[in-house]
């Protein structure tokens, strides 16, 4: 199953062009508009020359106001930010603290252990569709998305795998994309996350942290897209409604970003 083209960036993780990727028959995802990555706060504007190519115009950052004001994007030349916090009903949730877990093995044990992680990460998946904060940031980011004038957009939050992968889950879906294939791309992010988070890890388990936790934490799993797109059906009853009735996204801007993600292959 195709997936997205990792951009062989040096100072921006996880970055990956969801060009290309099939849709429906005959359609591909059109390359060099909607770009994913992990967060911002060590791009070199001026040595990281692949970034620079990309021309992005929006940066969409996912993640909440402490994650922001720990580790501050830097731009790329040209850009403009464009806030969307998908957890801002929930700052505390295991998304945003995945430093802060794996720097603590005792009490990631007390929180996480026995099985507990991917419970969390599912149960924060199905709140980023289901909760209102994240409903009002998922459309801000659609809108962006829709406005020729914003492209390209890069989106993130900080591994760029959870709210990211979800936000890409959306796009994907909306461009036509099957089921399979937007589970595949959500799962393609896994060794690029392990690679960038490889030192913490490492001390993590150094320190007597649990593996299963560790993994839990780090990757995306299966479960966790399947908890959002279940809470999606079970809801709104597909796509369709939750794009109108949950998030209350304008039909125009759905027909829009159909029209406009998609080329012919």
């Amino acid at each position: 199953m195709q997936t997205a083209r990792a951009v062989p960036a040096a100072t921006v993780f996880n970055l990956r062009d969801l060009g290309g990727i099939s849709l429906a028959p005959g359609h591909r995802m059109r390359q060099g508009i909607m770009l994913r990555s992990g967060q911002l706060s060590d791009l070199d504007t001026e040595r990281d020359m692949a970034v620079a190519a990309l021309g992005i115009r929006t940066v969409v950052d996912l993640r909440t106001a402490d994650e922001r004001q720990w580790a501050p994007d830097r731009l790329p030349s040209g850009a403009r930010l464009f806030v969307a916090d998908v957890l801002r009903d929930k700052p505390g949730v295991t998304p945003a603290r995945l430093k802060a877990l794996l720097s603590d093995p005792a009490g990631a044990q007390k929180v996480l252990g026995d099985g507990r992680a991917e419970e969390l990460f599912a149960e924060t998946y199905r709140q980023m569709v289901l909760s209102p904060g994240a409903a009002a940031a998922c459309r801000a980011f659609l809108e962006t998305a829709a406005d020729p004038r914003a492209r390209p957009v890069l989106f993130h939050c900080t591994a760029g795998k959870d709210r990211t992968g979800w936000a890409a889950a959306l796009l994907l879906l909306i461009a036509g994309a099957s089921r399979e294939a937007v589970r595949a791309e959500f799962l393609a992010v896994n060794p690029a996350v392990r690679a960038a988070f490889a030192p913490y890890i490492r001390d993590f388990l150094d320190a007597g942290g649990c593996p299963d936790i560790a993994a839990a934490v780090v990757e995306v799993r299966p479960r966790y897209l399947d908890a959002a797109l279940d809470a999606v059906d079970e809801r709104w009853g597909g796509l369709d409604g939750y794009l109108r009735d949950g998030l209350r996204l304008p039909q125009s801007v759905v027909e829009r970003l159909r029209r406009e993600l998609a080329v012919q292959a």
